[in-house]
């Protein structure tokens, strides 16, 4: 008997059943909520004028806000395998909107930049949300739920990016947080009616739960491979974003924040499509096309390197870098689910920490990239992460295979 089944038990409560109702209120919360976190990024160019600060410092903004996130989840996402769902959800809601409001009313970019933090702390609900739709579904529909619900945040983190780079283009980059602490608003009063309430199932005090998440990395190959795949893929992911707006606004394009914000529509086409990974994977299949998947990421860094200057190009580079990361990801997050159904919401914790860490070393390594060699950097930081992600893969399974 492991540590983690002596320690915890599951509650006797009934648990509730997972409606359609449940799962599509689950799936738009998660977009919601994530977007948050990146509504910063078409609006960089704009922050640092209003600010007259560089590029650079203005695009610290963005891997401070997935730091923050991933602070958030190190210390809040544990608790929900020890306190009541729901109600976890409802107060970090409050927060949320604080945060929100105070990046509206800030008067510089240091200031900024710590509101930024507390944005990407308190936007964690979308993974208590994931776990909560993996424990109420079927073990034989786990994947396909996890998919349906993840497709929705991946769809929230793309379109983010449009409705922020239009209304930053019209109303001014501080109207867009303004407006998203009102939608937090309706959101809550929503998921106060739709969502149901699960009952912890773990009795430990917090010390022991915290403790419990090293023990976890520990026994769990499978998520230290999950967590270190989906790092470096994420990594890829933010270089990319953080940085567009940059390439965007200069020659050849000369366009604003709408345009490169209309770029999440591009990439939300790549999302949709890695929904279906969620269904290979509860086929079993997830090992080998998870390759195919992080070798997209490869293709389109090296699409990236040749599309400088064309439109065209960057679009499908977009479409195939979506589509990889977010099918890595919906298998990654399968995977992880899968290992202890009593300790998900800390297995989650361990990969999604993992995970943002990844996103914001990827910002600011493009950054720093853009800043010496412009677009050419960006890529290559772009190529050296996805193919250590495709070496880490790749590796694991010819261990495993030895063995």
């Amino acid at each position: 008997m492991s540590i983690f089944s002596m320690q915890n038990s599951v509650s006797s409560a009934t648990t509730p059943t997972l409606t359609r109702l449940n799962l599509w209120v689950m799936s738009i919360a998660s977009a919601m909520v994530v977007a948050n976190l990146y509504y910063n990024q078409p609006l960089l160019g704009k922050i640092s004028a209003d600010f007259g600060v560089t590029e650079a410092k203005a695009g610290s903004i963005a891997m401070v806000t997935q730091i923050g996130y991933a602070v958030g989840m190190f210390f809040v996402i544990p608790l929900g395998d020890m306190l009541k769902r729901k109600r976890l959800i409802m107060i970090d809601f409050v927060l949320i909107i604080i945060s929100l409001l105070l990046a509206a009313f800030t008067t510089n970019i240091f200031s900024l930049i710590v509101v930024s933090f507390l944005i990407g702390a308190t936007s964690v609900i979308p993974q208590l949300l994931i776990p909560m739709a993996a424990h109420l579904s079927k073990p034989e529909e786990r994947g396909r739920t996890v998919g349906f619900v993840v497709s929705g945040l991946l769809i929230g983190i793309l379109l983010s990016r449009t409705v922020s780079g239009f209304v930053g283009e019209h109303l001014g980059w501080r109207a867009m947080f303004l407006i998203a602490a009102g939608m937090m608003f309706v959101l809550w009063a929503a998921l106060f009616f739709l969502l149901p309430e699960i009952e912890p199932s773990y009795k430990g005090n917090y010390k022991s739960l915290m403790r419990s998440l090293v023990q976890l990395t520990k026994e769990e190959p499978l998520l230290r491979l999950a967590a270190m795949r989906g790092a470096l893929c994420y990594a890829c992911f933010g270089a990319f974003w953080t940085t567009l707006v940059f390439l965007l606004e200069g020659p050849p394009f000369y366009t604003g924040s709408d345009v490169a914000g209309a770029f999440g529509l591009v990439g939300a086409f790549g999302a949709l499509g890695a929904s279906l990974m969620g269904r290979i994977s509860d086929k079993g299949n997830a090992f080998a096309v998870t390759t195919i998947t992080i070798l997209l990421i490869v293709v389109s860094f090296i699409i990236f390197g040749l599309s400088s200057s064309s439109i065209i190009g960057l679009v499908i580079g977009v479409i195939l870098m979506d589509l990889g990361v977010q099918a890595t990801h919906i298998a990654n997050q399968t995977l992880v689910f899968s290992l202890q159904p009593e300790a998900r919401n800390r297995l989650n914790t361990v990969y999604m920490v993992t995970y943002f860490m990844g996103g914001a070393a990827g910002t600011y390594l493009a950054s720093l990239a853009w800043q010496h060699w412009q677009w050419n950097g960006v890529v290559v930081v772009g190529l050296v992460l996805s193919s250590l992600a495709l070496l880490v893969h790749l590796r694991f399974l010819k261990q495993n295979r030895n063995k």
